[in-house]
């Protein structure tokens, strides 16, 4: 009698015969497109170089790629209520596929630039419905460990991806990073043919062009701008107008969708305690690895000068252990829910930074490498079971704006945690003036890891906000 009662509580909102496998084309695809993200960050010099075009020409093919999943983003939830899951998931896999087509074909920088913004359009798609799948089709049970999943694909794909690119371009030309990526995109597309199903309700709502417009303005002129600050800085005419255009006219957006009978963007789930807290700690915990997967390879080779083939295999065992402990942070959600798990993840991370903090333009690799690997012990650990508490406290409905919100404001709070530690860098280097070049280098270093360390204590502080599990609650 009780196993009836618990297999009855314990149902997926979505019957799938087989989940893990109707997830294996989804998983692909949010792996490449998160991969992307940041495995162009070290090919950048050659690329320089090969296409005759400056450092900062050549960054809009990171800043164009942000740019487009900024602006995409926002309209999938939108998007799955007028298209099967299955149609939104084969037309991003298809067109991540053109997208690199174009790239690995490209005879010139504008071309390039083309084939990795059709890119950015389709991680926008499928990267918030990896999340809205795997809520629906898996257990409450199960849950924790299928978005330890996710969170893999999250925080593996780009901590790998500068790894990878390394030692592609050591041996091959820069085109194979883009050639590359076809086989797997084309094993995930198979999947999804086969396995994927339509998880979610076709309304078809009532477009809101005035909401789309405010939506592609704002989003897109603060992710430009603040990507644009680490190049320009943040007093630049340019990127103070980008900014500032960006947030009038998302207020604008956000007082529509508030007082919309159908919105674009449901933002009326931050009234949803359980889901604002966990949203914000993933929007630190993940500006938190992409500052310090920024700053870490700069300091390898710039303050250490190691060379960039050997950076990239230094930055691998912290990858391989972020890769087993996101996975592991999943069922530790199962087991003793969401504030344990994330705050003693996040006092690791808060040790893994100290210990960077700690070192100079002197010490030994295998030091960097122990703080690398315990930030990506302490990371994941606190990232999946923050997540998982915030999409939890949402119903089937809510659930796809709830990924999305979240998927769209980390992409946000990414471009500006990467600008800040880029302006905190300079500083640093210009408040070290006079000394030698890996001495100042590595003091401007120290002041991006001050960043880091604020947002971990930030986190820390917002974890007492934590409430019982939203899946137990459910369960009742």
């Amino acid at each position: 009698m009780d196993n009836h009662t618990h297999t009855s509580a314990d149902q997926a909102r979505v019957q799938v015969n087989h989940p893990m496998l109707a997830m294996i084309g989804i998983i692909l695809g949010a792996f490449v497109g998160m991969f992307s993200e940041t495995s162009l960050n070290i090919a950048l010099p050659k690329l320089t170089a090969n296409l005759h075009v400056t450092t900062a020409t050549a960054s809009w093919l990171v800043t164009g790629y942000m740019l487009m999943i900024g602006i995409v983003l926002p309209f999938s939830s939108f998007l799955s209520k007028w298209f099967t899951t299955r149609q939104v998931v084969i037309f991003g896999l298809s067109d991540f596929i053109v997208g690199a087509l174009i790239a690995a074909t490209a005879a010139n920088f504008p071309i390039l630039l083309v084939g990795r913004m059709i890119q950015g359009i389709a991680t926008g798609l499928i990267l918030p419905l990896m999340f809205t799948v795997t809520m629906q089709v898996f257990r409450p049970s199960k849950l924790g460990a299928a978005m330890g999943m996710c969170a893999l694909v999250i925080l593996f794909a780009p901590v790998i991806g500068p790894t990878v690119t390394g030692l592609i371009l050591a041996s091959l030309n820069w085109r194979w990073m883009f050639w590359l990526f076809i086989p797997f995109l084309v094993i995930a597309l198979i999947f999804t043919i086969i396995s994927l199903k339509n998880v979610g309700t076709i309304t078809r709502p009532k477009a809101d062009f005035i909401a789309i417009i405010e939506s592609i303005v704002g989003f897109a002129s603060l992710v430009a701008g603040s990507s644009l600050a680490s190049n320009h800085g943040w007093t630049s005419p340019i990127v103070l107008g980008l900014l500032v255009v960006g947030v009038i006219v998302l207020a604008f957006y956000a007082y529509r969708q508030v007082h919309a009978e159908t919105p674009i963007l449901n933002l009326r789930v931050f009234t949803i305690p359980a889901f604002r807290t966990g949203a914000t700690l993933v929007m630190l915990d993940f500006s938190v690895i992409l500052s310090t997967m920024y700053l870490l390879p700069m300091y390898i080779q710039r303050g250490l000068l190691v060379p960039v083939a050997l950076a990239g295999i230094v930055m691998l065992p912290g990858g391989i252990i972020n890769a087993f402990v996101a996975a592991l942070a999943g069922r530790l959600y199962d087991r003793y829910g969401a504030k344990t798990p994330t705050q003693i993840g996040l006092v690791i991370a808060l040790i893994g930074a100290v210990i960077l903090l700690l070192t100079n333009s002197t010490s030994s690799i295998m030091l960097v490498i122990i703080a690398h690997i315990i930030i990506m012990i302490g990371s994941p650990l606190a990232l999946s079971p923050a997540q998982t508490h915030a999409l939890s406290a949402l119903s089937g409905t809510q659930a796809a704006d709830g990924s999305t919100i979240m998927n769209t404001m980390q992409q946000i709070v990414g471009a500006i945690a990467t600008a800040l530690a880029t302006s905190l860098l300079g500083l640093g280097i210009a408040a070290a003036s006079g000394k030698p070049h890996q001495v100042a280098f590595t003091n401007g270093i120290h002041y991006g890891i001050y960043l880091t360390i604020a947002m971990i204590v930030v986190a820390l502080l917002l974890t007492h906000n934590i409430k019982k599990s939203p899946v137990q609650n459910q369960a009742k």
